[in-house]
């Protein structure tokens, strides 16, 4: 297959990685291939984990992040220092390297919320909404709902949330910054406001990590918002039956019926997004920083009589 300026031999096009569906490995490469134009202004220069399942969906999956030495030398790499050595990581900047990843089995990037020239601080803050209990359709309404009213926090704070569902269980809100804070200051930040959403709304959201304790309230996750913690990135396909796609989504697209966490997959999203730009395209122009927000928090959650 050529891609660009690479010629990318991909093998075993017919094996079945998705089997409720028949989905086979040459449509998710097929799929990489078309979706580079969306896929790529939101992962570009920034460090992947890879999500791999070599075998398909019912074979083991493991996440991947040193770059093997096998892959070939254009493959953009950037060393990363860990605490018993360093890694090679992947960086995808072309069209070519997703194809090449999905021909390797990766069905899912998963990606820094920084890039590597600023490692240490992150242009992007992220909210993970999951619902409660295992049916996600048919709770998808209380998730919806905590959006909205963190959607209206987080403006509340001078700040500018996007949404897009995550091809699993929820929704994902993403902030963008200015880089100006790192990962702890985003962290901190992340909390007291999810703290506070939780103080306003406490029978219907919680921060509460077991999942026995959270009864019917959404659950709030704000502990990505590390370093090298990473999220999926947009229009990343998911390791779920039907290969479904992390979709971002404009704020008014909620109200849609029907909607659901796995609603646009490999086999429609392409019809979707032929009849409308992407939500997120002009995101970087309102990234913002955090002093001002981190003020105005604080004062909300001592009147809110919110601990921390």
């Amino acid at each position: 297959m050529k891609v660009g300026r690479r010629l990318i031999e991909v093998s075993n096009r017919d094996k079945v990685f998705f089997p409720k569906g028949g989905l086979t490995k040459g449509e998710l490469v097929d799929y990489y291939r078309r979706a580079a134009e969306l896929l790529l202004p939101h992962v570009r220069d920034r460090l992947v984990s890879m999500h791999r399942f070599p075998d398909g969906i019912d074979g083991p999956g493991f996440y991947h992040k040193d770059v093997p030495d096998h892959f070939p030398e254009w493959i953009h790499s950037e060393r990363v220092e860990k605490e018993d050595g360093h890694l090679r990581q992947l960086v995808i900047d072309d069209a070519a390297t997703l194809v090449y990843i999905a021909d390797q089995g990766c069905i899912t990037p998963h990606v820094w919320l920084s890039r590597v020239d600023r490692r240490d601080h992150p242009d992007r803050m992220i909210f993970d909404l999951d619902p409660p209990g295992d049916d996600f359709e048919a709770s998808f309404d209380a998730v919806r709902w905590t959006a909205r009213r963190l959607r209206e926090l987080l403006e509340e704070l001078g700040l500018v949330p996007f949404v897009m569902t995550s091809g699993s269980k929820g929704l994902h809100l993403h902030v963008p910054l200015d880089r100006k804070t790192d990962f702890d200051g985003v962290r901190g930040f992340t909390m007291g406001a999810a703290d506070l959403l939780v103080a306003r709304h406490p029978e219907r959201v919680t921060r509460e990590h077991r999942k026995a304790k959270r009864g019917d309230r959404v659950y709030l996750d704000v502990m990505r918002n590390a370093y090298a913690q990473t999220t999926v990135a947009p229009y990343a396909v998911r390791a779920r039956e039907g290969a479904p796609v992390a979709t971002p989504l404009a704020w008014d697209e909620l109200d849609r019926p029907g909607l659901h966490p796995r609603r646009y997959g490999i086999g429609n999203l392409f019809r979707r997004m032929s009849q409308k730009e992407d939500p997120w395209k002009d995101m970087d122009r309102h990234a913002r920083g955090l002093d001002e927000p981190a003020r105005d928090l604080k004062r909300l959650r001592e009147d809110a009589g919110s601990p921390g």
